[in-house]
Order: structure tokens, then C-alpha cells, then sequence
């Protein structure tokens, strides 16, 4: 993520606590979280796509798929 996409995704200034003079965790506004956790989630469905998308597809038959959903029940 680029410095210029962190900025439109953050509205307010993050607030640093620091333990023994290091950076420890990071409070940030609860908007600004969800949509960070919604980038986050994003760029793994991406990736998972990606990976699908490499492999081969398999098709079956509406009827064989019913059987067997009927008998996993």
C-alpha cells in the first residue's frame, strides 16, 4: 500500500504508544479500522482468486453433485 493510499484511508492521526521508548501499538479511529480490515480482506480474495484461476477447472454433471449432497445429508 502506498503512502498516498494510507492517507485516504486514514482520517484521523494515528496515536503511537510507546513501551521502554519503542513503538508498542497504535491507536487508530474505528471507521479507519473496518475500512483497513476491508483493504485487508480485499487483497486476499484477490490473491485467492489469482491462485484459483491457475488451477484447472472440473466440471460434473447437476445430477452426480445432487447425489452426492443427498448422501453427505
Amino acid at each position: 500500500m502506498s503512502r498516498n493510499n494510507k492517507s485516504k484511508i486514514l482520517k484521523s492521526k494515528p496515536q503511537v504508544i510507546m513501551k521502554n521508548g519503542r513503538p508498542n501499538a497504535v491507536i487508530i479511529d474505528i471507521k479507519d479500522y473496518q475500512k483497513l480490515l476491508e483493504r485487508l480482506e480485499d487483497k486476499e480474495d484477490l490473491t485467492d482468486l489469482v491462485k484459483m484461476r491457475k488451477g484447472s477447472l472440473r466440471f460434473r454433471k447437476f445430477d452426480d453433485f445432487l447425489a452426492d449432497r443427498n448422501n453427505a445429508l
